[in-house]
Formats: C-alpha cells, sequence, structure tokens
C-alpha cells in the first residue's frame, strides 16, 4: 500500500497523480502501485511540488511496517531513532 499526502501543490500535479492512484480526499492518493511506478510517481511529485509538500508512506519489511519520505517544505520532520521513523514537530 502507498499513500501520498500533498499540500499546497499545483491542480495539475493532483490530476496527473489521479491516473494511477485513488484520491479519497483532496490531496490525499492511495493505490497499490509496482515500487518501479511508485518511485517514478514520487519523482515526478518531487519535480512540480513548487512550494508545496508532499509526504509518501508505503508499506515494506521493517520494524514499523512502513517507510515515510517528506519532500518540500512541511510543518514535521522525520527522525532516525534507533532505526525507527518519529515524527517530530
Amino acid at each position: 500500500m502507498t499513500v501520498f499526502v500533498l499540500e499546497r501543490v499545483p491542480a495539475s500535479l493532483r490530476g496527473e497523480l489521479s491516473r494511477w492512484m485513488l484520491e479519497p480526499h483532496v490531496g490525499v492518493f492511495v493505490g497499490r502501485p509496482s515500487a518501479l511506478v511508485r518511485e517514478k510517481l514520487w519523482s515526478m511529485i518531487c519535480e512540480k511540488v513548487r512550494s508545496g509538500a508532499a509526504l509518501m508512506v508505503y508499506s515494506t519489511d521493517n520494524e514499523q511496517g512502513f517507510t515515510l519520505q517528506t519532500h518540500g517544505d512541511t510543518a514535521r520532520s522525520l527522525r532516525d531513532f534507533e532505526g525507527l521513523t518519529l515524527v517530530q514537530i
């Protein structure tokens, strides 16, 4: 499972993502793309986010069961604490 959360991004970027994933709420995209497609979508998001922000959460085989990545001006930052990802406000 992959989730993208986009804030303050161009509508055209949201439109492009809606071709690959469902948008159950404004700026929230959910789907099960392959790892290759997920990485290509993330690259596209990072290129087109402009002054907005993006968060990607996807399932992986680690202690938490998922991985987080952010791009842009977010109010929260990710911190690695002995192998666990924590969110700092």
